[in-house]
C-alpha cells in the first residue's frame, strides 16, 4: 500500500495537539482499542492514517469536548452515520443531523461521573480536572466506596476552563474569579432581598411565579454586572495598550 497521503500516529497527533492539547499517542491507541479507530497498517507494523481516519478523530475529539457523549455513543452514531470534517460550528462540521445537539448532553447534566472518566466523557486528563478542583472552579463529590465524582451540571464549566488554557489562562489564574464570586454573590442575595420587600413582603410566598420571577431577576443581574465588568476591563486594557503605543513612538 502507498504512503502517500497517510501520517503516522505521531503525525496525527502533533497536528491536532494545537486543538485539542490532552491528545496523546495512548489517547489514540485507546481509541482505537475501543473500535472508534481502525488506521492502516505497514507490513512492519506501523500505523498509517488517512485524511478519513484523521477527520474521524477530529469529530470524536470534537463530540468529546463539546457534547461530552460517552465513547458507546460516538462509536454507534459514527458507525451508523460516518464522520465528516470538523468545524467550528454543528452546520459547518458536516455531520449528519442525528449527530448534532445530542439528548444525552442534559442526561449527563443530571448525573454524577467518576474523575477516572473525564479522559473518556470530556476528552481532559484527570490532572486538569483535579486542578480545577484544587482552585476552587469545581467542587468534587465522594461517592459511598470513596471515587471523586465530578457533577456533570460542572461540564460547561470544566470546558470553558480548558479553552482559556489555549490562551495561558489556567486554573491557577482563575481563581480570583473564585474569590470574586463568593464576594458578589452576598451583593446578588441582597438585591434578591430587596427585590422580595418591593413584591410585597419579605417572605414572598415560593410558587412558581414568584420563582420564575426571582429567575429573571437574577439572571438580568447577572447580565448587567457582566457588561459592568466587561466595560470596565475593556477600558483598563485599552489604556495599558494605548500606553505601551505611546512609549514606542
Amino acid at each position: 500500500m502507498p504512503d502517500a497521503g497517510y501520517l503516522t500516529i505521531g503525525k496525527v497527533v502533533r497536528k491536532l495537539q494545537a486543538q485539542y492539547p490532552d491528545l496523546s499517542i495512548s489517547k489514540v491507541r485507546y481509541l482505537e482499542d475501543e473500535g472508534l479507530l481502525d488506521p492502516s497498517r505497514t507490513p512492519s507494523g506501523y500505523r498509517l492514517y488517512s485524511q478519513h481516519d484523521v477527520h474521524r478523530l477530529e469529530t470524536i475529539l470534537y463530540l468529546q469536548k463539546t457534547r461530552f457523549l460517552p465513547l458507546s455513543v460516538i462509536k454507534e452514531r459514527l458507525e451508523g452515520n460516518g464522520s465528516g470534517p470538523v468545524g467550528e460550528q454543528d452546520e459547518a462540521l458536516g455531520l449528519p443531523s442525528s449527530l448534532r445537539l445530542p439528548n444525552e448532553d442534559e442526561e449527563l447534566a443530571k448525573k454524577l461521573h467518576p474523575i477516572d472518566r473525564m479522559p473518556e466523557v470530556l476528552g481532559m486528563s484527570v490532572s486538569f480536572v483535579r486542578q480545577l478542583s484544587d482552585a476552587g472552579l469545581i467542587a468534587l463529590k465522594r461517592s459511598p466506596h470513596g471515587r471523586d465524582l465530578v457533577d456533570g451540571k460542572d461540564f460547561p464549566l470544566i470546558r470553558a476552563c480548558d479553552e482559556l488554557r489555549h490562551f495561558g489562562i489556567g486554573p491557577k489564574n482563575l481563581r480570583q474569579y473564585v474569590t470574586a464570586a463568593n464576594r458578589e454573590s452576598a451583593m446578588f442575595e441582597q438585591a434578591l432581598i430587596v427585590f422580595a420587600r418591593k413584591g410585597g413582603g419579605v417572605q414572598m410566598e415560593l410558587t412558581s411565579e414568584s420563582r420564575q420571577q426571582f429567575e429573571q431577576a437574577f439572571r438580568q443581574m447577572l447580565s448587567l454586572t457582566g457588561n459592568v465588568r466587561e466595560a470596565l476591563i475593556r477600558r483598563q486594557v485599552s489604556q495599558t495598550f494605548s500606553q505601551m503605543e505611546d512609549r514606542q513612538d
